[in-house]
C-alpha cells in the first residue's frame, strides 16, 4: 500500500512543488485548499509534471468544521504536512489579528484530527524568522529564539511551541519543524512557480514583475545596513530543494529514523546574499537591466541571516544543489510562461 500524505495548503507555492516531489517520490497524495493564494489550475499543471493529478478538495484549515467534515471522510492518511498559513511579514504588522487567527486556530484544528485519527506524523512548514536578528550568523538549530520582529514570526514560533506540547502530552505524535530561509525560483519545466496576489512581498517575483513590465520598478527597502554592501542579507534556496527537504523529512518520520518525537531542521544554502547580489544575479541570467529606486526601511525586516544548513544535510541526507542564478533563471522563465 503506498503511503497517503495529506498537504495543507497544497496548491500554493511552496505546496505544489512538494506535491510533485512526494507524486515523483509514488506517495498518494492528497491536497486541501482555500484557495485564498493560490488557484486550482496548479492541478493541472502538476498533471502535466507528474502524469497524476493529487486528490483535491477546497478545505479552510482554520474553519473547524470544515476541517472536521473533511476528516470525517478522508483519514487513512500516514503523514500531514502543513503549509496552510498566512504568510507575508509585511502583511502581519497590519493585520496581526487576521494572522494569529488563522495561523494559530489552523495548526490547532489540525493537530485535533490528527489525535482523534491516529495520524501519527507531521511535518511543519515554520521559518528562519523564529531565530529574529541572531547575534551570531550562521544560525544553527540551537541558536537561541529572538522576539519575533513580526506577528508572523511570532505565530511560526507559538506554532512550534503547540506541536512541542502536543507531542509531549501525546506519543503517538511525531513531529519535524523545517525552519526555511528564503525559497526562491520556480520548477524547471515553467508550468508551476510563485505567483502572488496583488503586488508582491518577496523580492524574487517583485523582480521578475518588473523585468517582464508589470511593475514600474523594483523598491530596494533600505541600503543603511550594517552590511557589507549596506542591503540586508538573506539565504536563498530553490524551491525546488526546498521541497524534496519535505519528502526526506515525511520518509524519515514514515521510517522511524527521527531521533526525538519533535525534531527541527534548518534548511538554507548556508551562504548569505545581498538583496543587490540578487538583482545582479538576475540581470545576468536574464540580459534584462531592472529599473530600481532605495526607498525606506520596511518595518519587520532583519538585517541579516543565513543558515547552517549542517545538520540537515547529515540526518536528512539533504542538501541544496541549484545555486542563486540557477534559481533566477527558472524564476524568470516562469514569469515569461506565464506572460504568455
Amino acid at each position: 500500500m503506498k503511503n497517503k500524505i495529506l498537504v495543507t495548503g497544497g496548491t500554493g507555492y511552496i505546496g505544489s512543488h512538494t506535491a510533485v516531489e512526494l507524486v515523483n517520490e509514488g506517495f498518494d497524495v492528497t491536497l486541501i485548499d482555500n484557495l485564498s493564494n493560490s488557484g486550482k489550475e496548479v492541478l493541472n499543471s502538476i498533471w502535466q509534471i507528474t502524469g497524476i493529478i493529487p486528490d483535491f478538495e477546497i478545505v479552510d484549515v482554520s474553519n473547524a468544521n470544515n476541517l472536521r467534515n473533511f476528516f470525517d471522510n478522508n483519514h487513512d492518511f500516514s503523514t500531514v504536512i502543513h503549509f496552510a498559513a498566512l504568510k507575508s511579514v509585511n502583511e502581519s504588522i497590519k493585520k496581526p489579528l487576521d494572522y494569529y487567527r488563522n495561523n494559530l486556530t489552523s495548526l490547532i484544528n489540525l493537530l485535533n484530527e490528527m489525535k482523534k485519527y491516529q495520524i501519527a506524523n507531521l511535518v511543519f512548514s515554520s521559518s528562519c524568522t523564529v531565530y529574529g536578528q541572531p547575534d551570531s550568523l550562521p544560525v544553527t538549530e540551537n541558536s537561541p529564539l529572538k522576539p519575533a520582529t513580526s506577528p508572523y514570526g511570532n505565530t511560526k514560533q507559538i506554532g512550534e511551541e503547540i506541536i512541542r506540547d502536543t507531542v509531549s502530552s501525546d506519543t503517538s505524535i511525531k513531529a519535524i519543524a523545517l525552519r526555511y530561509f528564503n525559497p526562491i525560483g520556480a520548477h524547471h519545466s515553467a508550468l508551476i512557480g510563485e505567483l502572488p496576489r496583488g503586488t508582491p512581498e518577496n523580492l524574487v517575483p517583485y523582480i521578475t514583475q518588473t523585468a517582464i513590465g508589470l511593475r514600474d520598478e523594483l523598491k530596494v527597502f533600505g541600503n543603511d545596513y550594517n552590511t557589507p554592501d549596506g542591503y540586508c542579507i538573506r539565504d536563498y534556496l530553490h524551491v525546488v530543494d526546498l521541497a524534496k527537504a519535505h519528502v526526506a523529512a515525511v520518509k524519515r518520520l514514515i521510517e522511524g529514523k527521527n531521533k526525538s518525537d519533535f525534531e527541527i531542521f534548518n534548511l538554507g544554502s548556508g551562504k548569505g546574499v545581498s538583496v543587490m547580489e540578487a538583482i545582479q544575479s538576475f540581470e545576468r541570467v536574464s540580459g534584462v537591466k531592472l529599473k530600481y529606486r532605495i526607498v525606506e526601511r520596511r518595518a519587520g525586516d532583519i538585517e541579516k541571516i543565513w543558515a547552517n544548513p549542517e545538520y540537515a544535510n547529515k540526518e536528512l541526507g539533504w542538501k541544496t544543489e541549484s545555486s542563486l542564478d540557477e534559481a533566477m533563471k527558472t524564476a524568470w522563465e516562469w514569469e515569461k510562461n506565464i506572460k504568455l
